[in-house]
């Protein structure tokens, strides 16, 4: 099993077939669909941080096609209080993106400058202030899972 790790390999070939070589029973992936990163509502505020994830997650027919022929793709919803650290575990709770440590556990952050960063925070905070951002997507703080590009990718031997 690999999670959240695909995006940074130098070969996803040789490791998803290293991966399928050394076990007897399901490999099992879970990433997030590059086609799927920017439909979350941070692309508004940090465009910059969702097409640099986007860029960095390989296609999920890639990994289907490497891994074989008895190859499942289940979406994973999110938790409304999930504890891991990446963009969409914060869907409805947008004030945890404000504290760098909380950007820092995502390593697409680490890819937008300082001036993208700083343009962020001052257009979240303000809408945070206004209720622009309350308007709009305020309804994310009261639902419980939130279905956005994370998937489970298994694939029986």
């Amino acid at each position: 099993m690999t999670t959240f790790s695909v995006h940074q390999w130098s070969d996803l070939k040789a490791g998803l077939s290293e991966m399928r070589r050394v076990t007897k029973g399901p490999v099992v992936v879970l990433t997030c669909d590059p086609d799927l990163v920017r439909a979350f509502w941070l692309y508004e505020y940090c465009s910059e941080a969702l097409d640099t994830e986007a860029s960095r997650y390989p296609n999920i027919s890639s990994i289907a096609e490497i891994l074989g022929l008895n190859v499942r793709v289940n979406n994973v919803p999110i938790p409304l209080d999930c504890a891991d650290g990446f963009n969409e575990a914060y869907y409805g709770r947008p004030e945890m993106l404000l504290r760098p440590e909380a950007r820092l556990a995502c390593s697409a952050w680490s890819f937008v400058d300082e001036d993208a960063t700083r343009r962020f925070e001052d257009h979240l905070r303000k809408d945070l202030n206004t209720g622009a951002w309350g308007e709009k997507y305020g309804h994310l703080r009261s639902v419980p899972q939130f279905e956005g590009s994370l998937r489970l990718i298994v694939s029986a031997p």
